[in-house]
């Protein structure tokens, strides 16, 4: 089977490879790309995930595509029945004109009522949090995973990092 950016790039250079085809592959591969926050996954024990759209300029859309997002701060809020994404560091866009946007500047999340609710049901409990995992493109808009999490003790992180070693020898097996 073809596929539609083969023949489209085919189209466009009038060859089926060579160095455009692989240019309009890889930027195709980033628009579709995962931002994935790995640290989270080691430093929280993720409870319940939820999928949040995120509203952002048009400067934010194209530093988005063209990469560089950075979890490393980042944390959800709920503040007056919203969900507020704040610390996660979007760079400015260089082509963008007098309006580009602050890198860490607070970010509406937009989540349905009920989910909004259950979070806050969820936040009650002691010691959970909400922190992004994921941010990546669904159709034509940018989408955040969030996840209720417990922050991880000492011996939780040896011990979950002492599993990953076992499964690992046993594949390699």
């Amino acid at each position: 089977m073809v596929h539609p950016l083969s023949i489209r790039c085919c189209l466009t250079h009038g060859s089926w490879g060579g160095e455009g085809a692989k240019t309009l592959h890889t930027s195709f591969a980033r628009l579709r790309g995962v931002y994935t926050n790995r640290r989270a996954h080691y430093e929280y024990e993720l409870l319940e995930r939820f999928e949040a759209g995120i509203s952002l300029t048009g400067s934010e859309v194209k530093s988005v595509r063209a990469g560089g997002v950075d979890f490393r701060d980042a944390f959800a809020r709920l503040s007056n029945g919203n969900v507020d994404l704040e610390g996660l560091y979007i760079p400015t866009y260089d082509e963008a004109t007098y309006n580009n946007h602050e890198p860490r500047r607070t970010r509406r999340l937009l989540l349905h009522r009920e989910e909004i609710l259950k979070m806050k049901r969820g936040l009650e409990q002691k010691g959970l949090t909400l922190i992004p995992t994921r941010l990546y493109a669904k159709g034509r808009y940018f989408k955040v995973e969030l996840a209720l999490a417990r922050g991880k003790k000492l011996h939780d992180k040896r011990r979950a990092e002492a599993e990953k070693t076992v499964q690992r020898e046993l594949r390699a097996l």
